[in-house]
């Protein structure tokens, strides 16, 4: 993802933190990128700070997500602030 700025929760500090907080904080970000299909569950999606995405996929092993990557491009081509997106794997 060269035309993108990413970290992960470890390189950002905040391995410990719990989903609602870290939602504050990733608001310096345009999309947080999940692969807790519970998120949608546990926050009120509605008062998102920023666009979250959610990969769901069978485990969250690199080559399990790689084919996610074309549509999460394309999702982030045309995000809009404070949505929700479920991006599906096979």
């Amino acid at each position: 993802m060269t035309d993108h700025s990413v970290r992960t929760v470890v390189e950002a500090g905040w391995s410990v933190i719990k989903n609602g907080k870290l939602l504050t904080l990733a608001a310096e970000f345009d999309a947080f990128i999940r692969v807790d299909k519970n998120l949608s569950f546990q926050q009120n999606l509605e008062k998102l700070p920023i666009a979250v995405v959610v990969l769901d996929a069978v485990s969250n092993e690199l080559s399990v997500l790689a084919p996610l990557v074309p549509a999460l491009l394309r999702e982030l081509a045309s995000l809009k602030p404070k949505t929700y997106t479920l991006l599906k794997g096979t």
